[in-house]
């Protein structure tokens, strides 16, 4: 008995065997935006519910806007559980904003046939390329604003530092990273490996985790080492409002969004009914205006596009021979050209995709316009206006006032010469409730 006591105390000592790891997978394809900078960020604190060991974000992007980027860096860099970017799969690429997420992370990882780099900023803003005008930028020695060249070199020294002191964190090559953003340059998976911008590369993600296996990655809290053996992988998937935020923050459907929202409005003011196409309307450009907020716009872009739709407008109710219409179509296109500022990759509306849509716009308001005149010159079939020049039958015999019977009902009329019961008179206007008429015979006469 005593003998079987201790063997079961032996057994209650002994240490469990410790839970398997989870990893937690997030992808991203695209260009680096507010929508999926939401979703990393979603994902981020699932992987911290969980406890995962892992967060591996699934990287294919042509850059994207500076905010989002660094919304996501100061995730990773304060996260408790450490994060590889994984450049995958074979063909994809980690430029401008993906080259400093990479940098960030506390693994950076690529697939064979990768290739990351191409980091120098882009000035974007309201206002252009060289800046935002007037109180935005700072003023010189000499009260005079700085220069567009000025202001591209701050916006590249700034890069510059930020990358420089991410690679100086993790303990990659600062060198390459600065020539990244001062000269554009870009790197394959197998260059980037030799030049230690990054930890390993891995074909797919076994491969990855198996890589991973045992390495010290310094956290926010301190140092940890990665035991992913038998780890679970779950992908964490976009939600519905994720989805429509991705899908709303590309340019062309922001754009198709403001447009529709714009049609309906004005079918509306058109042609006044039920009120769906005035919702619609309303929806899809609150819609359009929620994506353009996420989205760096050029104020004088969206002018014009909304001038350009006006003057097609105008064309259908004013006739200018074509002068309205094509100026609107050209304000149209060049505001549909300028509308994103600045040349953020993966964030810039395709020309063909403008000119189908000019041209298509051009027809839909024509076309609208002109049913609206024509319903405008119309007879009028309803109300007062209608009876003007109807018929109507003397139900008395009237020497200057009594009743008559005009489309159906019994009238009081007022006639300016004497009528006799069941004579036929045509009615001149419409006094209140009494009829002016005037006998039949005297209006042939």
């Amino acid at each position: 008995m005593n003998r079987l006591l201790i063997i079961l105390a032996m057994f209650l000592l002994l240490p469990l065997p410790a839970a398997a790891a989870t990893v937690k997978v997030a992808e991203i394809h695209g260009a680096i935006s507010p929508a999926s900078a939401a979703y990393f960020l979603r994902a981020l604190e699932d992987a911290q519910r969980a406890k995962a060991g892992l967060l591996v974000l699934k990287l294919d992007t042509p850059g994207g806007l500076d905010s989002a980027m660094r919304e996501m860096i100061q995730a990773i860099l304060a996260s408790p559980v450490p994060v590889a970017t994984w450049v995958a799969p074979s063909g994809a690429r980690a430029a401008s904003a993906g080259t400093y997420l990479l940098y960030a992370s506390h693994l950076a990882v690529m697939a064979p046939g990768t290739n990351l780099g191409a980091a120098t900023p882009v000035a974007i803003g309201i206002g252009g390329e060289g800046g935002r005008p007037g109180a935005d930028k700072p003023e010189d020695g000499k009260g005079r604003a700085p220069s567009a060249g000025a202001m591209e070199k701050k916006a590249v020294h700034d890069a510059a530092a930020y990358i420089r002191s991410l690679a100086q964190l993790r303990g990659r090559n600062a060198e390459w990273a600065e020539r990244a953003v001062r000269e554009a340059e870009s790197l394959s998976a197998e260059e980037a490996l030799k030049q230690k911008v990054i930890d390993f590369v891995a074909a797919d993600l076994p491969e990855l985790l198996q890589k991973a296996e045992g390495r010290k990655v310094k956290l926010a809290a301190g140092e940890a080492t990665l035991s992913l053996a038998g780890a679970a992988v779950v992908t964490v998937e976009r939600n519905w409002k994720e989805r429509l935020l991705a899908a709303i923050a590309d340019p062309n459907i922001a754009l198709i969004l403001m447009m529709l929202g714009i049609y309906g409005l004005l079918f509306e003011f058109y042609t006044p009914g039920f009120g769906v196409s005035g919702i619609v309307g309303a929806i899809c450009l609150l819609l359009a205006l929620y994506a353009l907020a996420m989205l760096p716009i050029n104020a004088t872009g969206a002018l014009l596009i909304v001038l350009g739709i006006a003057l097609m407008a105008t064309e259908a109710f004013v006739p200018s021979f074509g002068a309205f219409g094509i100026g609107g179509i050209v304000a149209f296109v060049a505001g549909a050209l300028m509308l994103i500022d600045g040349d953020t990759p993966g964030l810039q509306i395709s020309l063909a995709f403008i000119v189908p849509l000019a041209a298509a716009s051009a027809v839909v308001i024509g076309g609208a316009g002109a049913y609206a005149l024509r319903s405008r010159r119309r007879p009028v079939v309803a109300g007062v206006e209608a009876m003007v020049g109807g018929q109507a039958v003397a139900l008395e015999d009237i020497a200057r006032e009594g009743w008559v019977q005009a489309f159906g009902e019994r009238w009081h009329a007022r006639s300016a010469a004497p009528l006799a019961r069941g004579e036929r008179a045509r009615i001149a206007a419409v006094d209140g409730l009494t009829l002016v008429v005037q006998p039949e015979k005297e209006t042939q006469a």
